[in-house]
């Protein structure tokens, strides 16, 4: 198998190729120290695999490697700090290690990775498309804000059924619901009634002091919504982990979910599930959070699929649905 090795540190560069030397299936077709020589290098010769060390704190070199992924379709495995998550389809996340700590134990984990990526490619991201039959979306401190920038961007005949909870003050949810109707005017926003048959276009916004969730698939394939008494999850009620985790059971691999900004830990265990189950989340960055406390909750629990700021979330959104 051909890989790229990207990294700005000549000393990894050779500590990357001396350990892979060893293993007779990895040929090593160009070392680079940045991702704009990294793309030049790929015009030239495409390879299976890229392992990149790369500073993905720096929003161009997240940026280039984004374009090598989504675009030119390339699988890559990312050396990056344990405190830092960058995950999308076709890159995965592996702490880098100090200098000291590039074991063989170490480039026999990351071989095996090499040549799982090598024979699959990026079949397992253009799989999702088309699959999922519910999007999910959890918010709180700013969120109404958040949604109102995400739902006009999914244009005016986005198929899946949208279910929004919201923490809410009681007496509130009404004219929230109306002001996102003046507001998104392609797509059409309504308070979520129980025993409704959700449909899509549509989106469901769970009402104050209700939990909402998904009872069952009806005939059609549509999610049947309930609300919910039940006593608050951490004092909260809708709580977004509700929600979340009744769409995992029901849906599993077919679930998509969008965490938004947010005060404290609602939505991170549902993301979790989500993705336990096969499903897919994509969770708001730091940089454009009002309160990045939910978010990174779910990174911490290992529920973020995708880390995206909120200009770039309805666009994958439509990708991976296929619109």
């Amino acid at each position: 198998m051909n890989i790229m090795i990207a990294d700005g540190s000549a000393v990894v560069r050779t500590i990357l190729e001396q350990g892979l030397d060893s293993y007779p299936d990895v040929n090593i077709i160009s070392f680079v120290s940045n991702g704009k020589k990294l793309i030049e290098s790929i015009d030239d010769e495409v390879p299976d695999v890229i392992v990149s060390g790369l500073d993905m704190s720096d929003p161009v070199e997240k940026n280039d490697l984004r374009l090598i992924v989504d675009e030119k379709k390339i699988p890559v495995i990312l050396l990056a700090d344990s405190s830092l998550s960058y995950a999308c389809p076709g890159l995965e996340t592996i702490e880098k290690p100090k200098i000291s700590d590039y074991t063989k134990e170490f480039f026999d984990s990351l071989v095996e990775k090499l040549r799982f990526f090598s024979s699959s490619g990026l079949t397992q991201t253009t799989s999702k498309k088309s699959s999922f039959k519910v999007l999910c979306i959890g918010a709180s401190t700013g969120g109404p804000s958040a949604v109102s920038k995400i739902l006009p961007l999914l244009g005016k005949n986005f198929s899946l059924p949208v279910l929004y909870a919201q923490h809410i003050d009681v007496g509130a949810d009404k004219n929230m619901a109306e002001w996102f109707a003046s507001v998104c005017h392609n797509i059409r926003v309504k308070l979520a009634e129980n025993g409704e048959e959700a449909l899509g276009g549509t989106v469901y916004m769970a009402p104050a002091d209700k939990h909402l969730v998904i009872d069952y698939i009806s005939p059609k394939g549509n999610p049947v919504l309930k609300l919910s008494d039940e006593e608050p999850e951490r004092f909260l009620r809708p709580a977004v982990n509700k929600l979340f985790r009744s769409a995992a059971r029901i849906y599993e691999k077919k679930c998509l979910a969008v965490l938004l900004t947010g005060m404290g830990f609602d939505g991170a265990e549902g993301c979790r599930e989500i993705c336990d189950r096969g499903g897919w989340t994509i969770v708001e960055d730091k940089s454009t959070c009002a309160v990045f406390g939910m978010p990174a909750a779910a990174i911490e629990a290992g529920g973020a699929q995708e880390i995206l700021p909120r200009g770039e979330i309805a666009k994958r959104i439509l990708e991976l649905v296929g619109e």
